[in-house]
């Protein structure tokens, strides 16, 4: 530990505010009924939360600025920042820096004590961190001038990451549109005339298929137990599950780590994801229908290697389509009605592989799929980049933040190595 680095505690540092439920009949989705509320990392994105609920009856706030910290139930130690004052209930701690230690520095120091943090957690089924277990935690810390200097170096690597998530929610919005004024109102061809079809009026010289004229579809492998590991040992192909795919459809790519041996995968080259490879979810709960059916795209080649119960859908791409049309398409509401409706339900619902290549498709003529792919496929292909350029940030916050909290690293060193990349 350097010379200027001391001992405290983290109340030394910071103040921590326990969150406390409202009355349950205060609560509403109605955003004109007091403040916005946070009950636990549902609502939390990657840096601000998006409220559903709302209160008149606040008994505990965040303020601006402040850090939201869960400190119940599997969840616990998830963080994002309070972008406005949020009423808190009890499963969220609003902590704020004192004593001339900025908010974000006790956020990467808590990010580097978080696994002894958890370790002090009670209950076996929903584990609670209390104020006094936050309060009491040993931690290690520079002068405030020097905490303030690695705060601002790590937040500008997580701003960074935060621009291009936002980036890529704008041109994914911008492909939707388009995809709605092109396929849905018909907006380009209004003027041509009109026929009756099974999904309604139509252009004239379009057609009605199903899903199986438009795409390849695989069911994912079913690996034996004892071949999927906990770490990559190295040569290892990532296991796509279905928690990488986002309620909603997209990318989740912090989902479940699991990984294979590429030894173990010999002729398996099928199921070997490349960009542009379109995963579904064909299983999820019965009480709480949220994945199934809808889509991620794949953003890179040859790192994943694709599980049993999702599927994986390649575009054949002899009618002009490729993956954004069906990206888009297997993520709307229409399309998932149909899908959804040919599932088998038990305690878990399922899609077949005969339930998913039925469901009815609109197909327009080759040329005004070219035309829209020429469009947006560029878009896709920029958020692809935004997300490469997203796991080496975060790759480069994961490895400098334990060195800038312990003093290993230099703050001037990592200034040098930070503005380089951004």
């Amino acid at each position: 530990m350097p010379n200027n680095w001391k001992k405290y505690k983290l109340n030394d540092i910071a103040e921590i505010v326990m969150g406390q439920s409202p009355s349950g009949d205060s609560c509403t989705n109605n955003p004109s009924d007091g403040l916005p509320l946070l009950n636990g990392p549902t609502e939390f994105g990657y840096s601000y939360p998006t409220p559903v609920q709302y209160t008149k009856d606040s008994r505990k706030k965040s303020e601006v600025g402040d850090l939201l910290f869960c400190v119940r139930g599997s969840t616990t130690g998830k963080m994002n920042f309070s972008n406005k004052v949020y009423s808190i209930g009890r499963g969220i701690a609003a902590i704020r820096g004192k004593n001339s230690y900025p908010t974000k520095f006790v956020k990467y120091l808590i990010d580097m004590h978080l696994p002894q943090m958890l370790n002090v957690t009670t209950g076996s089924t929903f584990p609670n961190i209390g104020k006094d277990d936050l309060n009491n935690v040993s931690v290690e810390v520079p002068d405030s001038n020097t905490a303030i200097a690695i705060a601002e170096i790590l937040s500008s690597l997580d701003d960074k990451i935060e621009s291009n998530l936002q980036t890529n929610k704008t041109l994914e919005e911008m492909a939707n549109a388009l995809y709605k004024h092109w396929f849905v109102d018909f907006g380009p061809f209004k003027d041509g005339k009109f026929v009756e079809s099974e999904l309604g009026l139509i252009p004239e010289g379009w057609d009605i298929g199903v899903l199986g004229d438009l795409v390849n579809f695989y069911n994912g492998y079913g690996f034996k137990s004892g071949d999927l590991l906990d770490d990559n040992i190295g040569d290892c192909y990532h296991v796509f599950k279905m928690g990488h795919i986002k309620k909603g459809g997209g990318l989740k790519s912090d989902g479940t780590r699991s990984f294979v041996q590429k030894s173990k995968c010999n002729k398996l080259e099928n199921f070997i994801l490349k960009k542009g490879d379109l995963l579904m979810s064909m299983t999820d709960m019965k009480d709480k229908v949220s994945i199934l059916g809808h889509t991620a795209i794949m953003d890179e080649d040859d790192k994943y290697i694709v599980n049993q119960r999702v599927g994986l859908l390649r575009a054949k791409k002899e009618l002009g389509i490729d993956y954004p049309y069906l990206y888009i398409l297997s993520n709307s509401v229409p399309f998932l009605n149909d899908l959804r409706s040919r599932a088998n339900s038990g305690v878990q619902v399922n899609l077949s592989t005969e339930g998913i290549k039925n469901t009815t498709v609109l197909i327009a003529p080759k040329i005004i799929h070219e035309e829209f792919n020429k469009i947006v496929l560029s878009l896709f292909e920029k958020t692809f980049e935004n997300a490469k350029e997203n796991q080496t940030l975060t790759q480069t916050r994961d490895y400098l933040l334990p060195k800038l909290i312990s003093g290993e690293v230099r703050v001037k060193d990592a200034e040098k190595t930070v503005k380089e990349m951004i």
